[in-house]
């Protein structure tokens, strides 16, 4: 079997497609990899909540749908939040660290940057976090892929800049993390560090070929995470986190919503069975809506 499998360009999409081609590789799978510019892609300048929901996964999922691959390798934290008729997610190979890092360029740790540092990120969540954490930081757009972010940090543009662990772990960058952030000061984004493998619903033959690299507490913890964003009406401007531990087959979801500059948060926990992890992430939604956690999002009516 021959299967044409699509990702970004980007170094960091081109490691994590490795992964995959590999397993498929030692399954007898031929793999031919095809590489396709998004929207975000194309436009790298503009803030990513200009360019609407998706931006790094839709283009991936129309090449998907009209056949010119055969399989989509997206990072589980850029999918948008309604499914896609005709596509699946087929597996989700097992979860890297989801935590996220700081990177500094004097290696200073969060609570040692000087007052008005400035911290590049161009995600609400970790701006909320940030500011919650330290509201004297000045916390700077930046956007890029790693590779680009870290050039920008080491030129000047900031003094630190925060990341995904399981990035800078997949590059061999994992020697330029300052401080593991701990998820009491910022919890990650849903499907954080997970990979997600996406095929049409008709392709039988590959589906159960991806069948083996299903790892199944990865997939119960991303659909938990997922479920709790797409019950509070979560989009990519708004600060929402979700982390859910997989234990002997139970899930122990925590969730959080911030307001924009990190000065009202609610926060949550929610335990149950891995095999209902749609549930859970609802559950732990309407419990954090029930406390008012819509009035802190923006553009979400309560």
């Amino acid at each position: 079997m021959i299967v044409k499998v699509g990702t970004r360009a980007s170094r960091l999409a081109l490691a994590m497609t490795a992964l995959v081609t590999e397993a498929l590789e030692r399954r007898g799978v031929h793999c031919e990899i095809v590489t396709i510019r998004t929207q975000g892609d194309r436009h790298p300048d503009s803030p990513t909540r200009t360019l609407g929901s998706g931006v790094f996964v839709k283009d991936l999922e129309v090449t998907l749908a009209e056949g010119r691959i055969d399989l989509a390798v997206h990072s589980a934290k850029d999918l948008h939040g309604e499914s896609t008729p005709g596509l699946v997610l087929a597996a989700f190979p097992p979860r890297e660290d989801p935590t996220d890092v700081l990177v500094s360029r004097r290696g200073h740790g969060l609570r040692e940057l000087p007052p008005g540092a400035a911290v590049g990120t161009e995600s609400p969540r970790r701006r909320a976090f940030l500011l919650a954490a330290r509201p004297d930081l000045s916390i700077c757009g930046m956007r890029g892929n790693v590779d680009t972010r870290l050039r920008k940090l080491q030129a000047g543009d900031a003094d630190a800049i925060v990341l995904a662990a399981a990035g800078l772990v997949r590059l061999g960058l994992g020697d330029r993390i300052t401080e593991r952030l701990e998820t009491s000061v910022m919890l990650p984004e849903a499907g954080q560090g997970a990979i997600a493998l996406q095929a049409r619903e008709d392709a039988h033959d590959l589906r159960k070929i991806l069948e083996d690299l299903d790892d199944a507490p990865t997939r119960a913890t991303v659909e938990a995470e997922r479920a709790f964003v797409a019950t509070l009406g979560g989009t990519c401007d708004t600060a929402i986190a979700a982390l859910a531990i997989y234990q002997d087959g139970t899930l122990a979801l925590e969730g959080v919503v911030l307001d924009p500059d990190g000065s009202r948060i609610v926060r949550g926990r929610m335990t149950g069975p891995a095999g209902q992890a749609e549930q859970v992430g609802k559950a732990l939604g309407m419990r954090l809506i029930e406390q008012g956690a819509r009035s802190l999002i923006v553009g979400v009516a309560s």
